[in-house]
């Protein structure tokens, strides 16, 4: 396996049925890599270039700004610039452009959504944090000593000088809308590469798609439980960014109840009524701005809200299931015509089949190289026959096409069937989540949508990584209606694998 420009880590989940329009022009190639770990979650970049080397240019660019950025307003990075000024003494201090300008939005959407945007909402977040250590959820005298924190002037700007004055020692936060806007800027970066005709970033599930393409992006469904479940909505868009806000991938347990990681800096409670808002827009940051405050808003206030921003859409998932839509969503939906009639199924075939109240969960944790980025192992997921004859390819994660050799059993069993089916991959718009833990899902159909017979079946997890091992695991297991889990021993590139057959909750 070849190492690609900057050692970078490479991820991507081909589901099947999902599907991207190809490019009209015949010179212009489409390159997928994705990488782990960058900005705390995963990232897809998809470059429209006449060769290898120009995709390669601009993918390197717009990583270069993703790094530069990152030193500059990650909270998280201890030696960035935005830490650096945070633990600096209280007096006006002259900034870069890129953080002056990140606490200056921030100050304008606190107003714009009046106060459910704001950077101090991290006095609540750590709050709540430590409420769950302890397993008990705060009491009414701290919310409210937090909420007085967050409504205090945390800091002063001044334009003319470029400077920027801390007013307390109230910890701050430029999440938010703060990836967003990291996108766009390295879209900018990978754009001004010679011979690239657009581009398609996600971090993290937060996309920007630039330039001459059109990108079809599939929603998450918030209430799945796999990364290859189906989405709830599929847009196809052009020049436009999209963001996804939720409260069902990260948050505290306490005392048997989830609270959500998104919190509302005016009350000081996690935000629980939205579970999933998606917005689109033409500006990135607007984007993921939106999107975060939709979760905190009611609906009738984002409605109000988008109102002022034109050409914005957008759709809210409340927690008793409902979805609630901007007037212009269903122009960018794309209808599903496909359908599957198994109404000529004779009684005997019904009773041999599949029990459709069940599925397979895979659950996989790939071993972590700290230190340095680098490249994701290329993995295959399937499923074959008691005859060795292949029923399911459940998914494939891989950077470049022509390496897929390297997953030589895969690839004696799947890659004909994988060049004759293939097409150009759309992308997920979702709640940021955390990488190295993924879970995928077999729902007893093989890769035409039929469903198999009840009876014996072997799961293949096989891994390769650049400059790495090969491994392989394969597991027999009945598949007839009777639950049962089975834990994998691990290996150098999967530290943990699990199958799950499970009655569907």
């Amino acid at each position: 396996m070849r190492l690609l420009t900057g050692m970078l880590t490479g991820f991507l989940m081909i589901v099947l049925c999902s599907g991207t329009p190809k490019t009209s022009s015949k010179n212009i190639q489409t390159y997928v890599s994705n990488y782990e770990n960058v900005l705390g979650t995963s990232l897809q970049i998809k470059v429209f270039a006449v060769s290898e080397t120009d995709a390669a240019a601009a993918e390197n660019n717009a990583m270069n700004e993703i790094d530069r950025l990152d030193h500059i307003i990650s909270g998280y990075n201890q030696q960035s610039e935005f830490n650096r000024w945070m633990n600096a003494p209280q007096h006006p201090v002259v900034v870069s452009p890129e953080l002056f300008e990140v606490l200056s939005l921030f100050d304008k959407w606190r107003i714009r959504t009046d106060g459910a945007l704001d950077a101090s909402a991290e006095v609540i977040g750590k709050l709540w944090k430590a409420a769950a250590k302890r397993n008990q959820i705060p009491t009414q005298a701290e919310i409210e000593w937090a909420v007085a924190l967050v409504k205090q002037s945390h800091y002063k700007l001044d334009a003319v000088n470029h400077t920027a004055q801390r007013l307390d020692n109230v910890p701050l936060m430029l999440n938010t809308f703060a990836k967003s806007y990291i996108i766009n800027k390295a879209c900018d970066a990978a754009l001004s590469s010679a011979n690239v005709s657009g581009i398609v970033l996600n971090i993290g599930g937060d996309i920007v798609i630039r330039g001459n393409h059109t990108e079809q992006v599939q929603i998450s469904d918030p209430k799945a439980d796999a990364e290859n479940d189906a989405p709830i909505s599929t847009v196809t868009l052009s020049n436009k960014a999209i963001a996804t806000s939720g409260n069902y991938r990260r948050g505290e347990l306490i005392n048997g109840k989830w609270y959500s990681h998104i919190v509302d800096p005016r009350t000081g409670m996690p935000a629980e009524n939205v579970i999933s808002s998606t917005v689109i827009a033409p500006n990135a940051t607007d984007a993921g701005a939106l999107a975060t405050a939709f979760s905190v808003l009611t609906p009738e206030e984002s409605a109000r809200l988008a109102a002022t921003f034109p050409g914005t859409e957008y759709l809210i998932i409340t927690r008793n299931g409902k979805h609630i839509q901007s007037t212009g969503w269903k122009d960018a939906e794309v209808r599903d015509k496909k359908t599957e009639n198994l109404n000529d199924v004779n009684l005997s075939q019904k009773s041999a089949a599949w029990d459709s109240n069940y599925e397979l969960l895979v659950n996989l944790e790939l071993a972590e190289i700290e230190g340095f980025r680098v490249h994701r192992p290329y993995v295959a997921v399937w499923v074959v026959d008691k005859n060795k004859k292949p029923v399911r390819n459940i998914a494939l994660w891989y950077n470049k096409t022509r390496y897929l050799d390297d997953i030589h059993v895969w690839y004696d069993t799947y890659y004909q069937t994988f060049m004759d089916d293939n097409a150009n991959i759309s992308s997920t718009s979702s709640a940021t989540r955390s990488p190295g833990k993924y879970t995928l899902k077999w729902d007893g159909k093989d890769d035409k949508g039929k469903p198999v017979n009840k009876g014996t079946y072997t799961i293949y997890i096989e891994v390769a990584r650049e400059h790495g091992t090969h491994q392989l695991m394969e597991k027999q297991m009945d598949f007839s209606g009777i639950p049962k889990q089975i834990t994998l021993e691990g290996n150098t590139e999967i530290a943990s694998a699990s199958l799950d057959y499970r009655k569907k909750p």
